[in-house]
């Protein structure tokens, strides 16, 4: 059975409607310092991060307290937008957020099967830094919740998943927050 530790990304510098790839604000770095002291207790694993700067700038503390680096992987990305376009981008986050997932579009189904597939294929122990979306597509899957959002982790909240026979289960859910799009 392999755990995986789903971290959310720090508090961004901006938000989904207002940056295409932000970094972490001040609040951000500290929350990603914070998470990797607890996580740093932890027997030394597998790092992966989404290749947005604000998931990549979570993992550095972790990866500084490890001696390691992150390896970049693009399917625990974030959910892939349908326009470049920030204040159309933020709208339509907003809309999609409150639908399940078989009311969406095939693409989106495409990013969820293809995301779902790699965390099913890891087989040991690994730190994942990643975004909102794609936790709750995990949280989702594991639950059988066919709601976009069934959970709203907090920023550089841990949720803790495992990979047991090809199954995902959860063991814990990260810290809760309230949450907006910008």
């Amino acid at each position: 059975m392999a755990k995986l530790y789903f971290v959310r990304h720090g508090k961004a510098a901006a938000g989904f409607g207002a940056h295409a790839d932000p970094g972490l604000d001040a609040t951000g770095r500290l929350q990603a310092k914070n998470i990797a002291e607890k996580l740093a207790q932890l027997p030394q694993m597998r790092i992966i991060s989404s290749p947005l700067l604000r998931a990549q700038e979570t993992a550095l503390p972790l990866c500084a307290q490890w001696n390691s680096r992150a390896d970049i992987e693009p399917s625990i990305a974030e959910i892939p937008s349908p326009t470049t376009d920030l204040a159309q981008r933020s709208a339509w986050l907003r809309g999609v957020m409150q639908e399940t997932w078989n009311n969406l579009d095939e693409d989106l189904h495409a990013w969820r099967t293809v995301m779902i597939a790699y965390l099913l294929s890891i087989e040991e122990d690994c730190v994942l830094f990643s975004h909102f979306i794609a936790i709750n597509v995990a949280v989702g899957h594991a639950n059988k919740d066919g709601r976009m959002i069934s959970f709203r982790p907090d920023n550089a909240s841990c949720t803790l998943l495992s990979n047991d026979g090809g199954s995902l289960r959860i063991l814990e859910l990260g810290a809760e927050a309230e949450t907006h799009v910008n």
